[in-house]
């Protein structure tokens, strides 16, 4: 007996010996040839674009589960799954279906559609018959930090809104891209029931009415919640149309000031007051609607940390694209998204092989959601985060990826909002690690922050930035900015965002560089992930003004 244990010590003692001797495990790296499947599979003709809904995207959803599978990671949805499955609606207007009328004073004014309106489908109902007295409400703008209120003496109760394209030209960008999509809002809080814009001739120099018509036929989409409703909709406001400037002057003909006047001030920068309008509307139009459903596909790596793996590192990618080209001047018709999103859903796959390698899981959970429906309005990141299969306080932060142009050795990289949190500071240290600068938003006018799947996670008061390369190339023979620029005109949203075309254009799709990529994702994720403190919001920054949550009040830094 005493034998025994006396020689249990000894190899005990041996083993404390050996494992402290022996050499610390290296961190994983990414794989280049690894991302180049990924890619190569996800931005295949056979998946079709992997339109939202369509088989071509259940086959692709199909695949990223079955990875993520692989790697030994637990399904991440509520019912312990790797699908959040989104119930939705398509709606598509009815041909010939849409009529608009002004009943003023002395006339009835029929418009030509879509020569001087158009609408689109409408997701709340199928017959449309909307009609009500009208008020000029301005830009349709409410903002108390910047002194804004369009609103103000304005009863629109049960009344059509009529309201300018665009936005005053003194906001900040990402400020603006918040105003600008809360107008809806604005309007049904204070009773409106319809909602006309007009096309201003500012908004022609950037935007031309004749742009908005090759849009027509596009179908619209919203994820419905338990109720069979429109999740991010507002039943109340019943219909909308969009204005040319010409069709719209009529309505101003006997009302407090002409459009002409208003278009003046414009110009001037300055921002009009509203006033009711004489006369009535009436909109018609006729709507299909389709039931559909599309997945989120969700997994999760569990923390090491009693305490901290209730908390979760969000790491999103949309596994969506827009489907088949109705392009009648290519024979090639799919639109096979190779940059928009292959890319980044095979990073974030590799960035979960990364993980799955780890030793020692790390102290909070990994979440990796591979999100549907980025391109009809970001869907699937919606539904994940008003339904998130944890409490959405125990998701500290989120890195987005989505369209990494892998087409050149990046040597810096651009995070949008890494100005809004502490979140900066961390993307800063892991990029260095691989010899990559951190670069600000080079297009701040394009207000980026607020057009991808992390915003949805924003608006729940989950600090987040996006990931995408920067414009600066380790080749001297490459001009990354031109690169990225060419890619964007020529390619983006066309079937020509395919490995073949721009391996033949570009020379080849730098899997390389998106190896980089990943390891820079993956050692941000980690980094959060170990740290003691969770992320925070810059006390100046205006989404924490605006989302800061309750149980985050007091988490801001300066």
């Amino acid at each position: 007996m005493f034998k025994n244990s006396f020689l249990m010590l000894a190899v005990a003692a041996l083993t404390i010996v050996a494992c402290a001797s022996a050499p610390q495990q290296p961190a994983p790296r990414a794989s280049a040839s690894v991302i180049e499947s990924h890619l190569t599979f996800l931005a295949d003709d056979l998946l079709e674009g992997r339109d939202t809904g369509s088989r071509g995207h259940e086959i692709a959803s199909r695949y990223i589960a079955q990875q993520l599978q692989a790697l030994g990671l637990q399904g991440g949805a509520a019912d312990g799954s790797f699908y959040q499955r989104v119930p939705m609606r398509k709606a598509q207007l009815v041909p010939g279906s849409a009529s608009l009328r002004f009943s003023l004073a002395d006339e009835t004014v029929s418009l030509s559609y879509p020569q001087q309106f158009f609408t689109g489908p409408n997701l709340q109902q199928t017959d449309l018959a909307l009609q009500g007295k009208m008020v000029f409400v301005g830009y349709g703008l409410v903002s108390d930090t910047f002194g804004l209120n369009d609103y103000a003496k304005l009863d629109v109760e049960g009344k059509v809104v009529v309201m300018l394209a665009g936005l005053p030209a003194f906001l900040p960008s990402e400020e603006r891209a918040y105003l600008g999509s809360m107008k809806t809002e604005f309007a049904a809080e204070r009773g409106a029931i319809g909602i006309l814009t007009l096309h201003t001739p500012e908004q022609e120099k950037t935007r031309p009415y004749a742009n908005s018509l090759l849009f027509l036929n596009t179908p619209a989409m919203g994820w419905l919640d338990e109720a069979g409703n429109i999740g991010r909709g507002f039943p109340q406001i019943k219909g909308s149309a969009y204005l040319h400037p010409d069709a719209a002057k009529s309505l101003f003909n006997n009302a407090e000031q002409s459009l002409e006047t208003i278009f003046a001030a414009l110009a001037e920068d300055k921002i009009p007051s509203g006033f009711a309008l004489p006369g009535t509307i009436q909109l018609t139009s006729k709507t299909q609607h389709q039931a559909i459903d599309s997945p989120n596909v969700l997994a999760v790596l569990p923390g090491s940390d009693p305490q901290l793996k209730h908390e979760y590192v969000v790491l999103t990618a949309h596994s969506d694209h827009i489907g088949l080209s109705n392009d009648l001047r290519t024979d090639d018709k799919v639109n096979n998204g190779a940059m928009d999103n292959a890319a980044g859903v095979a990073i974030l796959l590799e960035t979960a092989r990364l993980f799955a390698a780890l030793p020692t899981a790390p102290k909070r959970s990994i979440l990796f959601a591979a999100v549907t429906g980025e391109e009809k309005g970001l869907l699937g990141a919606d539904y994940f985060a008003k339904q998130p299969p944890v409490p959405v306080t125990q998701l500290v932060a989120n890195v987005n990826l989505d369209m990494p142009v892998l087409l050149y050795p990046f040597a810096d990289l651009i995070a949008f909002g890494a100005n809004h949190s502490t979140l900066g500071d961390v993307v800063a240290r892991a990029a260095a690690k691989e010899g990559i600068a951190l670069s600000a938003d080079p297009m701040p006018e394009q207000a980026i922050f607020t057009r991808s799947d992390h915003y949805r996670l924003v608006q729940q008061g989950v600090p987040a930035v996006f990931l995408m390369t920067g414009f600066t190339s380790k080749d001297p023979a490459q001009d990354g900015g031109k690169i990225w620029g060419s890619f964007f005109a020529k390619h983006y949203h066309k079937p020509s965002d395919d490995i073949a075309s721009l391996t033949k254009e570009y020379g080849a799709i730098r899997y390389d560089a998106g190896a980089v990529f990943t390891d820079i994702n993956f050692n941000i994720a980690l980094d959060v992930a170990n740290s003691p403190q969770k992320p925070l919001w810059r006390e100046d920054s205006f989404f924490k003004q605006v989302f800061g949550r309750e149980d985050n009040s007091e988490s801001a830094v300066k």
